[in-house]
């Protein structure tokens, strides 16, 4: 269905290359984002179709594809490690749904006068069983073994794609006429329940799918901002900053597939946060589409004294209140000088006393991130055949002189991966600043390769799960932030907590169970967990995973942690909003949801 153009977002007078394109200015022409994403993504796991893990005919582990550094290498001790590690066997495999199967998707039922009003505007729609089922679920465990094994009782009944701002506004007031149910689909990464859709929600429920609204609408040189629709995914964005000699700095891990418009409503937060920030320090202005009507302020400048921030009513709204159109966000040029780096601890405890006093001196590097012995070891199991930047550490003479000469327990040490960024003169003395207070706390440096091998195994990690699911192992990833006195312990309860409750539930395999530090701030740090467990034996994983994850989430908070640092809240985690911000903060927070959206319309039933 051909799509309308829009108005023209007047642009600020010095801008950088702009083009007058389908009534708007854009800074150059894009790939367009297909509207059926599945025909590069998979319906039912994480990432692009042409990427997984497997285990070839040698029983070996690779990584298919091409577009990852990894692709197309054999991984010689993964299968070692997930049958010591998680009691895993290559003869127990469960064989997954290769194909939706049409008859088992929900019909699709929607009001016929709201069609025609829809075919009026010329936006386009899909009623199709693929394109609903893909946009009715974000990435949490659960979801994915109902695509892999049923179907939810409830999805989309339609998809929307709005080409522009003023498609979204038309959108919300047709469903406002015929009292529809809106859920904002950005790049579909939410790890929190976000996105599906209520059982009971006896409406017709739209996808607002932002894809198509992926440009870059201005860039201001002289103020270093640039204007751009929500839709645009994260390394879309970067690479077309990056053309302009540009960026945001802004990289989560699911920045191949998270979209701006997410970033603001989840309260997003990058791996290179400590030069750039998280995405509250980034955005300058916000337009959102709201049943009130476009919320937006008066002017783009640093700062406001003009009551509480509405942007801070925006950014962490989850869908609930409107849909983000449009964003002005801050931009730097490009960095001329990158380095990787690493340094090996002793243990944990050093590692993390490490990091606290880099925070305390405020001189991080663009990234810094600690991951425990277990993960260390995790990550030793991903270690390819092939040499080059991905030799191990623990190889050869260096092994030699950790654990030997140096005395370091290879089943205790740790290590932090760091990147820096920046002018090259300036980077080379910051590097040397953060390896002399590491050696402070008997860190030793570790070299780039072993830093550069961390960060790229951050985009593939995520691709474990689905092998995983494979061979009857659970996993799923979680989030927190905590004060720096509480660090230790915190990770040290939740750890000992999943195991004792695995064991309690009658998991019959030692779950594997770690953390690392990956954001650090002058009052805290970020907590990631990751945990697994093989459920050979349980009749219902999903019911004791979902008991195992509430303890965690438990143990964190009774330990001093935030409900989530960058995650969200969506619908996993709200059972616990009251205690997060108070009776009254929720109050305050129901009750801008009653004024802007008094008919429920963006009725996805996140954080209420």
């Amino acid at each position: 269905m051909s799509k309308q153009h829009c108005n023209l977002y007047s642009p600020p007078p010095c801008i950088l290359r702009l083009y007058l394109h389908c009534g708007r200015w854009e800074k150059t022409s894009l790939i367009k984002t297909p509207e059926s994403r599945q025909e590069i993504l998979k319906w039912n796991g994480w990432g692009y179709n042409d990427s997984k893990f497997i285990f070839n005919k040698k029983g070996q582990a690779e990584f298919t594809g091409k577009r990852y550094r990894l692709s197309g290498m054999v991984l010689p001790i993964l299968k070692e490690w997930m049958e010591k590690t998680l009691g895993a066997s290559l003869e127990h495999k469960i064989t997954s749904r290769t194909s939706l199967n049409i008859s088992d998707v929900p019909p699709s039922i929607v009001n016929e006068e709201f069609l025609q009003d829809l075919r009026a505007t010329k936006i386009s729609y899909s009623r199709e069983a693929e394109d609903r089922v893909f946009r009715a679920h974000g990435h949490c465990l659960h979801e994915i073994l109902v695509l892999r094994e049923g179907m939810f009782k409830r999805i989309p009944d339609i998809v929307v794609w709005p080409d522009c701002h003023d498609d979204v506004v038309k959108i919300v007031e047709l469903a406002s006429k015929h009292n529809l149910c809106i859920i904002p689909f950005g790049g579909g990464t939410s790890v929190s329940s976000a996105l599906e859709c209520p059982a009971d929600e006896r409406r017709t429920i739209v996808s607002l799918d932002t894809s198509q609204m992926n440009r870059i609408l201005w860039i201001d040189e002289r103020n270093l901002t640039a204007h751009i629709e929500a839709g645009i995914i994260g390394q879309d964005l970067e690479r077309q900053l990056g053309e302009s000699g540009y960026c945001t700095g802004h990289e989560p891990d699911s920045m191949e597939f998270s979209s701006l418009g997410g970033w603001v409503a989840t309260r997003a937060s990058g791996m290179k946060k400590n030069i750039y920030g998280n995405i509250e320090d980034l955005v300058v202005h916000i337009k959102m589409v709201t049943p009130r009507g476009v919320i937006e302020k008066g002017c783009q400048v640093p700062r406001m004294s003009t009551g509480p921030d509405i942007h801070h009513f925006i950014m962490g709204s989850e869908g609930t209140l409107g849909v983000v159109t449009e964003v002005t966000i801050k931009i730097r040029p490009t960095p001329e000088y990158q380095k990787y780096g690493s340094v090996v601890f002793p243990n944990f405890e050093r590692g993390v006393a490490c990091l606290r006093e880099i925070a305390k001196q405020r001189c991080a590097p663009a990234s810094i991130r600690l991951v425990d012995n277990a993960q260390f070891q995790f990550g030793h199991a991903l270690k390819p055949q092939v040499a080059s930047i991905f030799t191990s550490f623990l190889d050869g003479l260096k092994k030699f002189y950790i654990t030997k000469f140096k005395g370091f327990d290879p089943n205790e040490l740790c290590v932090a991966t760091l990147l820096f960024e920046g002018d090259r003169e300036k980077v080379l003395q910051h590097e040397k600043q953060v390896y002399d207070i590491a050696a402070k706390f008997g860190g030793l440096a570790a070299g780039e390769d072993n830093g550069q091998r961390g960060y790229m195994l951050t985009f593939v990690i995520a691709y474990l799960r689905d092998l995983g699911l494979d061979y009857y192992v659970i996993g799923e990833s979680f989030e927190t932030s905590v004060p720096w006195d509480r660090v230790i312990d915190l990770c040290r309860n939740v750890k000992e907590r999943i195991v004792r409750e695995c064991k309690e539930k009658g998991v019959q395999f030692a779950p594997f169970s770690t953390c690392r530090v990956t954001q650090t701030y002058d009052a805290g740090a970020c907590v990631y967990f990751y945990f697994a467990f093989n459920y050979r034996g349980i009749s219902d994983p999903i019911h004791v995973y979902e008991q195992i994850e509430t303890a965690a989430r438990e143990e964190i908070l009774a330990n001093g942690g935030s409900l989530s640092h960058h995650h969200g809240v969506g619908k996993l985690r709200k059972q616990w909003m009251k205690e997060s911000i108070s009776d009254v903060g929720l109050g305050m927070l129901k009750s801008v949801k009653a004024y802007v959206d008094p008919n429920n319309i963006f009725g996805n039933r996140n954080l209420l």
